[in-house]
């Protein structure tokens, strides 16, 4: 195995837990590809191929898997320097991979949807003889023995593992700052953050280093990420996936199989295009034995719809919490193209639905699940000279007092709260929210730490005017943590300096493919994908 590492470069950790082609270029030489119908500019390269048509392409032998992975490899070597994305990387195991993944089609065997194609998977999620850190210093050798429920079933679908993606230490903030590996940077602009926590894996998918990367997300970590770089990513029903082997080696959590998170958190794809979400979802959705919460569900296609006959509610604002000029006018913009592709579409909001307890009650049942693992000491110093910063943010609570009755309270107002939005959905097919305050901001630095946790006193401009670190980035995405909606984003548009702008789809409950498929027909008619320029 090779490992390459690039140099090591509110709020908090007090509260934390939210996070929370052409040609072809393949081992130096250009490779003519079939100008067939359907490959469009962005699509002129290995690199830029949706995983989809690249896995196609490698089963009915128009590209072979090892020529995919040496351009991959090749675009790693050109670029992760800069960016910092990939911070394990397993070139020869790939080549290995794809060897034998090139010999088995030779014999007329197909492994699965996926082979052949080059993928990676945030590096906290167990891969068996691939090291695995949640970018945390006492897991920096750490090397698990065995794969994640995730990891095995792509691994099954017959792809060649890449390497493993940059995050924040336990995976616990909205940027991507390493104390192993150092800061992730973005694409679009290497001054700005790609977002976090699976940062890394949305900057390496915009600029063509894999085809495709695993994340999770627990308050945004795949859908800011995934706005903040221009790409697709899916936020899945909770319980879709399962969460067998994320975050392995920390304490607790190999002996028994230990699970902290048992609500809010799930894992899912970042990728160029909805068909290559679609594709993954399939494959890593679905019972578990490792994972009782995993129920079956029906993951068909659903039946077709037209353009006219969706209902599509919006909206730009939340609880009041300001975003961008540029970011209202893009999801106005978005919501007007709709409209004249024929949808129904309307600015509405759910009834009984109130922000503050929304937000209020993500924070408490993040305290419940993932405060007791702070020691007594650290939460009451975190108390003590935290109260200034966090008292006006009611996703914070990770320093408040545990009783099992609070807990069982807030279960049973998400519940309440579930429900609200689950009835409101009853009424439109899907509800469009901004995915954050702001498009990707400049590198903020933490004023301090407390044991792993990032404190940020500094907040995030929201055209010129300072709002709090942890307000500014997760307002818009916890909200879908605490009801377990799935959610899509899609990007819709760029600012005046050229940096994305996506949205948040959200659907209902248990329909996933249904919400995959009309945030499909919304991207076709009224999106903006594009891929960073000078990739």
């Amino acid at each position: 195995m090779i490992r390459m590492m690039w140099s090591k470069g509110v709020v908090v950790s007090i509260a934390c837990t939210w996070l929370l082609f052409g040609f072809l270029f393949c081992a130096g030489k250009a490779v003519a590809l079939d100008e067939s119908p359907g490959v469009n500019p962005e699509e002129s390269r290995i690199v830029f191929l949706p995983a989809h048509r690249l896995a196609d392409m490698i089963r009915t032998g128009r590209i072979s898997s090892t020529e995919a992975v040496e351009a991959y490899l090749e675009q790693i070597e050109r670029h992760n320097p800069g960016l910092n994305a990939i911070v394990t990387l397993d070139a020869e195991g790939a080549r290995k991979r794809a060897r034998e993944a090139d010999e088995a089609l030779k014999r007329g065997e197909i492994w699965g949807p996926l082979h052949g194609v080059p993928v990676t998977f945030k590096d906290n999620y167990a891969t068996a003889g691939l090291r695995t850190t949640n970018s945390h210093p006492p897991l920096a050798e750490y090397v698990p023995d065995f794969d994640a429920t995730v990891v095995e079933r792509i691994r099954k679908a017959g792809a060649v593992i890449l390497g493993k993606t940059n995050l924040p230490q336990i995976a616990m903030d909205y940027q991507t700052r390493s104390p192993v590996f150092g800061v992730a940077n973005n694409p679009w602009d290497v001054n700005r953050t790609p977002g976090g926590s699976t940062g890394g894996g949305a900057a390496a998918v915009a600029t063509g280093m894999t085809a495709l990367c695993m994340g999770n997300d627990i308050g945004g970590s795949i859908r800011i990420p995934s706005h903040f770089c221009g790409i697709y990513g899916i936020k899945p029903t909770e319980n879709l996936v399962s969460k067998h082997g994320i975050s392995p080696g920390m304490p607790r959590m190999d002996s028994v199989g230990y699970r902290s998170v048992r609500h809010l958190a799930c894992s899912g794809p970042l990728a160029r295009s909805i068909e290559d979400l679609i594709l993954s979802l399939r494959i890593i959705a679905g019972p578990d034995l490792k994972d009782q919460d995993v129920p079956v569900v029906c993951l068909d296609d659903p039946p077709p719809r037209e353009m006219k006959d969706l209902r599509i509610a919006w909206t730009d604002d939340f609880g009041g919490i300001t975003v961008t000029e540029e970011t209202s006018r893009a999801i106005q913009e978005f919501a007007g193209r709709l409209a004249r592709a024929g949808c129904t579409v309307e600015r509405a909001q759910p009834e009984n639905f109130d922000p503050e307890i929304v937000w209020s009650t993500y924070g408490r049942i993040m305290d419940m699940e993932l405060g007791p693992y702070n020691p007594p000491l650290m939460r009451f110093v975190n108390f003590l000279f935290g109260w200034s910063y966090r008292k006006d943010v009611p996703m914070i609570r990770m320093v408040y007092p545990i009783t099992f009755d609070k807990y069982m309270t807030d279960l049973t107002r998400r519940d309440a709260l579930t429900a609200s939005l689950e009835e409101f959905l009853q009424e439109w097919d899907v509800w469009v929210t901004p995915v954050s305050t702001t498009p990707a901001y400049p590198h903020i630095e933490p004023k301090t730490y407390f044991g792993p946790y990032p404190v940020y006193t500094q907040g995030v401009s929201v055209d010129g005017t300072e709002i709090n670190y942890l307000v500014a980035n997760s307002a818009y995405t916890t909200v879908f943590n605490l009801t377990g909606s799935p959610v899509v984003v899609t990007p819709i548009a760029y600012t005046e300096d050229g940096m994305p702008i996506g949205v948040q789809i959200a659907g209902k409950r248990w329909r996933d493919m249904e919400l995959l498929t009309i945030a499909g027909m919304l991207d076709k008619a009224a999106g903006a994908y594009r891929t960073p320029p000078g990739y």
